[in-house]
């Protein structure tokens, strides 16, 4: 199994959370972004850098991320092409996608662009504070410890 992470939006906070996961359990843990990043060195740690524009870094992770594999993102459409490859979505709050929300989280998606497009001003994601990072933590600990036996 390997960690994939939609790099570019994900939080500090939450790649520090998954650095020391991935040295402590010594599991693969790929960042995949369009800007240079640069993790902990790491025999664990790699990015893959890719070009700008939409979708380019989701579309990575899509055709590398194997059946199994868990992939970190708060973006709805990239979590529904994870799980339809067979993989696992958890995204930096702690929510962990799944067959029986995936549908749900992307009609509420969908709704708010309609929302946004039509000039209505619906805000973005509240700050990430302590508690979400917590929450984070709990649900990829929990997720580590069932998958990766």
């Amino acid at each position: 199994m390997k960690i994939w992470v939609d790099a570019d939006a994900c939080p500090n906070a939450i790649k520090d959370i998954l650095y020391r996961a991935a040295e402590r359990l010594q599991i693969p843990l790929v960042l995949v972004a369009n800007a240079f990043l640069r993790p902990p060195s790491s025999r664990y740690i790699s990015t893959i850098r890719v070009g700008a524009g939409f979708d380019v870094a989701d579309n990575r992770i899509v055709k590398e991320m194997a059946a199994g594999d868990l992939v970190i993102t708060a973006d709805i459409p990239l979590a529904s092409g994870v799980i339809d490859k067979g993989g696992h979505a958890l995204n930096p709050r702690g929510e962990l996608y799944t067959t029986e929300n995936i549908q749900e989280r992307l009609s509420m998606r969908n709704f708010m662009d309609e929302l946004r497009g039509a000039g209505v001003e619906t805000g973005g994601p509240a700050t990430l504070n302590p508690k979400d990072r917590q929450a984070f933590a709990n649900s990829l600990d929990q997720f580590l410890t069932k998958h990766c036996k």
